[in-house]
């Protein structure tokens, strides 16, 4: 997406200091730049600026200025909260579509605009007051996040078997021990695997170490003699899909699918950021502390860059060893 050929001067000014000062990810800027213009979108119908026929996806925000920005008041965001709770279509694109956005997404968007005028006040000094200070954001029922218990692990792990195996062992088990992200895991090169240890490279591509216990280099020992046979487009690469490329996040997410149904797991509940909130949940049911498994998966809220400042190294050793599936190896044929 370019929003560059969308946005405003004042708009594209927020996104390049989120992109390139605070260093968030592309996907970040995309979905604020979604967010805003769908607010901007609503304010010009809400106030009379545009074609009552005009269709409301190709509203121009191009001219969005300051003046018009400061005219906004909170109780226009309600207004448009309104509006997404009741007649925004969940599918765009489609004829048969509901409508109204769950809390969660409204709540998004308002964290969206915060945001914005936060920046317009505070960083670049537009704004004498920011009118959103007070906006309040829908309240969304927390649910907790699903995830594999030690027998489903092992019962998972235990049922991976086809012609990738080693592959698909070595992809499920990093999941499962160090809690990785997808992208995380799709981005691993043959130069991140550093001993007991691999980089990895996290959101806003900042960079951290996550310790490898046994079960983790014992399946990556296993892998690498398959890896070193195979050709890629990306000679670097970790992992390689049968096509020769890089794995891709579709790949991953049908490999998951495919080892939960040789389990006899619900693949539709599960997929690997479940793996992942797995990984964590079995870490700290095993002694490890909340500090230290925040380090482990990188969270945005640490300073990954200084990944030592607040955990010593040896506590990040032993976060690795406190995994229960430390032990669960690929087995060799004959066994």
């Amino acid at each position: 997406m370019d929003y560059r050929r969308e946005a405003s001067p004042v708009l594209l000014e927020f996104l390049n200091y989120h992109e390139h000062i605070r260093s968030h990810s592309r996907k970040t800027i995309d979905e604020y730049f979604l967010d805003l213009r769908t607010f901007f979108r609503f304010m010009k119908v809400h106030r009379g600026l545009v074609p009552a026929d005009m269709v409301f996806e190709e509203i121009p925000i191009s001219d969005i200025d300051l003046v018009f920005i400061r005219s906004i008041a909170v109780t226009d965001v309600y207004s448009f909260l309104n509006y997404l709770s009741r007649d925004r279509a969940l599918n765009v694109r489609s004829k048969r579509t509901g409508y109204g956005l769950s809390p969660t997404s409204r709540a998004r968007k308002v964290a969206t605009i915060r945001s914005f005028y936060k920046y317009l006040t505070t960083k670049v000094k537009l704004l004498d007051q920011n009118p959103m200070q007070e906006l309040d954001a829908p309240k969304s029922r927390r649910t907790l996040p699903k995830f594999l218990t030690l027998d489903e692990c092992i019962q998972l792990l235990s049922s991976i078997d086809g012609k990738y195996v080693e592959r698909d062992f070595c992809i499920i088990t990093l999941f499962l021990n160090c809690g990785v992200r997808i992208s995380e895991l799709i981005g691993l090169n043959l130069t991140d695997i550093r001993g007991d240890h691999i980089r990895v490279v996290g959101k806003g591509n900042k960079e951290r170490i996550i310790y490898l216990n046994d079960a983790c280099t014992d399946a990556i020992e296993h892998y690498l003699p398959i890896r070193e046979l195979q050709r890629c487009e990306e000679p670097n690469a970790l992992f390689v899909s049968r096509q020769g490329n890089r794995v891709s996040r579709s790949t991953v997410h049908h490999i998951v699918k495919k080892c939960l149904l040789m389990a006899g797991l619900d693949s539709t509940q599960y997929s690997s950021h479940k793996l992942r909130h797995t990984a964590a949940t079995l870490l700290l049911q095993n002694g490890v502390d909340v500090r230290t498994l925040q380090e482990v998966l990188g969270h945005d809220h640490l300073n990954t860059t200084q990944i030592y400042t607040h955990v010593d190294n040896s506590e990040l050793r032993l976060a690795a060893k406190a995994s229960p599936l430390s032990g669960v190896r690929l087995k060799d044929e004959g066994e």
